[in-house]
């Protein structure tokens, strides 16, 4: 790894979550683009904020970009209540990917409190 944020748990749940997130909405029956599209933006950017973060020399620049971060976890959350609605998720899979969000966003609360 030649990045150091690589190295961090948040980055690597947040690089995994987003993966199991484009791999879910290519299964998005017709109609509903916009749902992933959105979806894919949002988990996206938590780890591409976590990285921009580690790049910036003062610490309230990185503080904001795990903000930043945080919210985009946070902007999953309705979404994927939605697409469960929608039937698009199953519905097993809907708390697990809530619960991974969870600890996403207690990791980035962590790394802003820091």
């Amino acid at each position: 790894m030649a990045f150091i944020f690589e190295k961090l748990d948040v980055y690597q749940k947040a690089v995994d979550f987003a993966d199991k997130i484009c791999e879910l909405t290519n299964n998005f029956v017709k109609g509903n683009y916009y749902l992933a599209d959105q979806l894919n933006r949002a988990a996206l950017s938590i780890s591409t904020n976590i990285a921009e973060g580690n790049g910036r020399y003062h610490k309230a620049d990185r503080i904001n970009f795990f903000r930043i971060a945080r919210g985009s976890a946070f902007e999953c959350v309705p979404i994927l209540e939605i697409c469960n609605r929608k039937g698009l998720i199953d519905t097993e899979k809907a708390p697990a990917l809530k619960s991974e969000l969870e600890d996403i966003c207690k990791m980035l609360s962590g790394l802003i409190n820091y």
